[in-house]
């Protein structure tokens, strides 16, 4: 392996942050909206409340996405997730929030990703320091997923 690869193995999960009216079908038309662009959605944890809902969202197509949200006048804001692959749901979650704990870095939210291609469970985080969380579960043996792993 070249040291470019060791260094930068692939771009960051990116998360959508999306505030939609509280009303049925809002989330349906926007995952819609995007599948008309060929995009998928990898991954979604959904907050409501009596007035709007927050919907986040992991796509296979992140910058089309942006785009298409920046031309639809439809307010988003991005970040950026740590995301890892897990063996087995239930009995890895453990080892990996013991490592997060270990080197004291916080998890603000977390939720999981639909099942990759191969079937394999993931987990996706956002982390108070992402690239400091990277190392840590890289040097720790985890599977990360990055967002070329999830472009289909």
């Amino acid at each position: 392996m070249d040291e470019t690869t060791t260094l930068n193995p692939g771009s960051p999960v990116r998360q959508f942050s999306i505030l939609l009216q509280n009303r049925a079908g809002a989330l349906a038309s926007l995952v819609k909206l995007l599948r008309n662009n060929t995009i998928e959605v990898v991954g979604i944890s959904v907050q409501d409340s009596r007035d709007a809902t927050v919907a986040r969202l992991v796509v296979t197509d992140p910058d089309t996405t942006e785009q298409i949200f920046m031309e639809k006048g439809i307010p988003f804001t991005s970040c950026e997730l740590l995301v890892i692959s897990l063996k087995e749901a239930g009995p890895e979650l453990l080892p990996v929030l013991d490592t997060l704990m270990i080197a004291e870095t916080n998890i603000d939210f977390a939720y999981g990703l639909l099942p990759s291609q191969n079937g394999r469970a993931m987990l996706a985080m956002h982390v108070e320091d992402y690239d400091f969380a990277v190392s840590v579960m890289n040097q720790a043996g985890f599977k990360l997923i990055y967002q070329e792993d999830l472009s289909r």
